[in-house]
């Protein structure tokens, strides 16, 4: 239990913190199971869409501190190179 006002404050800060990065997270995971679906399903007409859904979630929790950058790149990085070998026909 806090012993200040302030670490109180803070101490509710963190919970709420918490859940909102928790949700963030959520949903990226969310699309990104849904980008992965139809790479498996070969559905490519969604592809393009669902890429660009994806990372825009990814770099809206990266740039909130949810994720970090450099794992937000290495994901978007590689997504990308499977939808656009996806899209060749390979």
């Amino acid at each position: 239990m806090a012993n200040h006002k302030s670490a109180a404050k803070r101490a509710r800060q963190s919970v709420k913190r918490k859940d909102v990065n928790s949700r963030r997270k959520s949903t990226v995971k969310t699309h990104e199971k849904s980008l992965v679906k139809a790479l498996a399903s070969k559905d490519v007409k969604a592809l393009p869409e669902l890429l660009k859904n994806l990372s825009s979630q990814f770099m809206k929790a990266a740039n909130k501190g949810a994720l970090r950058k450099s794992t937000v790149s290495r994901k978007i990085g590689r997504l990308s190179a499977r939808v656009q070998q996806a899209l060749s026909g390979k």
